[in-house]
């Protein structure tokens, strides 16, 4: 902003509150959670979801977990109140699932909602006005607080009355002041204990008063200080439930739902993936899957994320970000070189540890859970672009195409290949790194190329064989011959009595390729030139013997290139 455009904004005050606990406490359970998908979440869309849409995200969210679910506002469309009606008549809630239904307080909409949730066994009727000052001047034309106040109070009567009417169904309570972030707590707080003193809870029937962060104003910290400063001046604090409904306008509607947990704070208002109007509501997911990740039980299962995100996507016809928080495209890919080589250090050291120790504490780098918990895959946490390190390569290769390439070889095949992605400007995809792996570094064939190859195991000197080969040296024809122990060494032996080794074999190791179509061997021969330099040579067939020889080729003519 210009400084000019600054000079109409003020800072939000803090709050009174200098004996503040919540800063020294730490979440130690979960709390009760509401899903708000199906009513804040659907209102906020382009295009509202169906009835049909609705009720397969309400089967959804119950397998999820979710007990208690807001499920509209049946007062405000025929569509609302069509689709309580249906889930109440086909007999769509489990027994452990209370429905939720959001409702002003004014009495036509009341009686209407009652009329939606006849027959429900147990029902959350969800009854708000707007309490804040500036709600009060710019919604309600200068209303005055008592005028506010008398709305939450005949609201609270209306709905103790027509509760008596339906027997067979347990109405709970459920009070917002609206915009409660940006209304003076003792008001906030005058609304919300007239709303107590008529329902009358009790510590076996409580009722819930929701708190909404309904615009984000001020930091988590001084959402934190309204949370305990109302716990600490409600009435009948052991009757009532205090839930948190934040909103992500500042960007910290995770952390104020933290601290607002740690301040008190007894329920969760929220969506999945953060759906709402304008930036978003709560986002469910990313705070249940923190407490997870320090070990908490939370009752929401979000084990197989990949498919919640399909459904919600499609449903909702919005997207998850590639940077969303466990969910999104990215969140568990390493392009840092750094990063990849802690990250593939860590993957391998803990399957070495967790067979000594199965409980062993989750801890690799960079990675806060294992991506495995939620339904993702090792397949994509390692992605190559000109940035990324020499580990990368090795990690990619290794899991997507079965090739072990030896620790000291990695740099060699490293530089090279992000040399190709810093080329091309873009990341490469998994083939195009195997393919680059194999024009590079495997079966090279020039300026030698081995057109035949013959061994002859000796019978009075174990191990030692002769070679014989015809070999292609820069397009000619060249037959060469060797003895030595085993076939590697017969074949540097013929080399070298043709004038063609002017190097010494420093390493060499073999396996077999896994996964793979084909049956094949990898080998890997390491060949230290007579200027010093030392390169790597990869070999692949189905033969190891014919691995190990083209390996040998490979790394001879990798040296004669550099020359």
């Amino acid at each position: 902003m210009k400084p000019e455009s600054i000079q109409k904004y003020r800072a939000f005050p803090a709050v009174d509150l200098p004996d503040r606990q919540w800063p020294d406490r730490v979440i130690t359970q979960s709390p009760i959670w509401c899903s708000v998908d199906l009513r804040d979440g659907n209102q906020a869309l382009p295009q509202p979801m169906s009835v049909d849409e609705k009720v397969e995200f309400f089967a959804l969210l119950c397998r999820v977990g979710f007990k208690q679910i807001e499920i509209g506002f049946p007062s405000a469309a025929d569509t609302e109140f069509e689709f309580c009606r249906r889930l109440i008549e086909e007999d769509l809630i489990p027994d452990d699932v209370t429905i939720q239904i959001l409702v002003q307080t004014r009495e036509h909409l009341i009686r209407r909602s009652f009329e939606a949730i006849d027959g429900a066994k147990r029902a959350i009727v969800h009854i708000y006005n707007s309490t804040s000052p500036l709600q009060r001047r710019v919604t309600f034309s200068d209303a005055s607080r008592d005028d506010i106040r008398t709305l939450a109070i005949e609201g609270t009567k209306l709905v103790k009355e027509l509760a008596a009417t339906l027997p067979n169904t347990e109405v709970i309570l459920q009070y917002s002041p609206e915009s409660f972030s940006d209304t003076e707590l003792d008001f906030a707080l005058e609304c919300c204990n007239a709303v107590v003193d008529i329902w009358q809870p009790t510590p076996e029937k409580k009722m819930i008063l929701n708190l909404p962060d309904t615009v984000q104003w001020a930091t988590p910290n001084i959402h934190a200080d309204m949370i305990e400063w109302m716990g600490l001046h409600l009435n009948r604090r052991d009757s009532v439930l205090i839930s948190l409904h934040t909103h992500n306008d500042r960007g910290t509607g995770t952390a104020a739902t933290e601290l607002g947990l740690m301040a008190g704070g007894d329920r969760v208002e929220g969506t999945l993936f953060g759906n709402g109007e304008r930036t978003g509501n709560l986002d469910i997911i990313n705070v249940a899957l923190n407490m997870n990740s320090h070990g908490l039980e939370t009752g929401l299962d979000f084990s197989n994320l990949t498919e919640l995100r399909s459904v919600y996507e499609r449903v909702t016809r919005m997207t998850v970000g590639e940077r969303h928080p466990y969910a999104g495209e990215l969140v568990f890919t390493a392009f840092s070189g750094s990063h990849q080589d802690a990250i593939k250090k860590g993957l391998d050291r803990r399957k070495r540890e967790l067979q000594e120790d199965p409980d062993l504490a989750w801890g690799v780098p960079y990675l806060t859970i294992d991506p495995q918990d939620i339904g993702r895959s090792y397949e994509a946490i390692i992605r190559i672009n000109s940035q990324s390190g020499k580990g990368g390569i090795a990690w990619v290769l290794d899991q997507e195409h079965g090739l072990e390439l030896p620790k000291t070889m990695h740099p060699q095949v490293g530089k090279r290949i992000y040399d190709l992605a810093d080329e091309l400007g873009r990341e490469l995809t998994i083939d195009e790194i195997r393919d680059a792996f194999y024009d590079l570094f495997a079966n090279v064939k020039s300026p030698i190329a081995v057109s035949d190859y013959q061994l002859v195991n000796h019978t009075e000197e174990k191990g030692m064989v002769d070679c014989s080969a015809t070999i292609m040296v820069d397009g000619e024809t060249k037959s060469i011959q060797g003895c030595g122990n085993g076939p590697i060494n017969a074949f540097v032996e013929a080399l070298d009595n043709a004038g063609l080794k002017n190097f010494h074999l420093t390493d060499y190791r073999s396996h077999a390729v896994r996964g793979g179509s084909d049956a094949n061997a990898a080998a890997y021969v390491q060949l230290s030139h007579e200027d010093g330099r030392t390169l790597w040579g990869c070999g692949i067939d189905p033969s190891i013997e014919m691995a190990g020889l083209r390996a040998l080729v490979c790394a001879a003519n990798l040296l004669s290139q550099k020359a």
